[in-house]
């Protein structure tokens, strides 16, 4: 029965918690935006303070490896990479859109009450890539995977084949922007909008008891996408 610090900051949301046996025991979040590298390092801090938490009590760290923002998993795969050479202990990645897509297929009911055949229903969760694009991916209500990870620019064409056959669930903070788009009667946007570490907790409990590690020296976020850095108009001389 493993103790997991989980962490979550591959979006706007910076969001910690340590489970055990699939159950959280504590949880610090914020979704005040990208302020990961002010409040990750102080969530940790407190949750083991305040609850007289040891370090040497935790089994493993669970980091959300990607996609999504560039600096915010750079963050966070950095703080779970220290912590687990520091502490000597195992490092776990999750897949942002895989946390967000199993939780979402697990707790479907909760989402489509209405749905009288719910196992025909799949779950696109999305997560914001700027402009009209997401990184996405596609699950079935059992959680199978039928689309690979990807970034979409997203159109009235997009995911036509699959919502002629299934109602949809878009759900994640790139799913509202993409409303007028996908304007079908199949699409339905329900589901969570934000990532969340409790998302992460029982893909995280099944690879602890897999053994299904990463090598903390080299291990890197998935991106998906190279980081492009931009200036702010107003810096640029003209």
């Amino acid at each position: 029965m493993a103790t997991i610090l989980n962490i979550e900051t591959s979006t706007e949301v910076c969001s910690v918690n340590l489970a055990r046996n699939g159950e959280i025991l504590f949880e610090k979040e914020s979704l005040e935006g990208l302020n990961h590298s002010r409040f990750l390092t102080v969530f940790i801090e407190d949750i083991l303070k305040e609850n007289h938490f040891k370090t040497k009590e935790i089994d493993a760290v669970a980091v959300s490896k990607g996609p999504g923002s560039y600096t915010g998993l750079r963050i966070g795969v950095s703080v779970a990479k220290g912590l687990c050479y520091s502490l000597g202990i195992p490092l776990i990645a999750v897949g942002t859109l895989d946390a967000l897509g199993i939780y979402t297929v697990q707790n479907g009911k909760e989402y489509v009450p209405e749905l009288n055949q719910p196992q025909n229903a799949l779950f696109c969760p999305m997560i914001d890539a700027r402009r009209m694009e997401v990184y996405t991916a596609l699950f079935n209500s059992e959680g199978k995977k039928l689309e690979p990870v990807s970034a979409k620019v997203i159109d009235e064409n997009s995911f036509s084949e699959w919502l002629e056959q299934h109602p949809v669930l878009f759900f994640g903070n790139g799913a509202e922007k993409c409303k007028p788009a996908l304007n079908h009667p199949n699409a339905l946007f329900r589901g969570p909008l934000k990532a969340s570490a409790r998302f992460m907790i029982k893909l995280a409990e099944e690879k602890y008891n897999n053994n299904e590690f990463e090598d903390v020296a080299y291990f890197e976020p998935f991106y998906l996408k190279d980081f492009i850095a931009t200036v702010p108009r107003n810096k640029i001389i003209r």
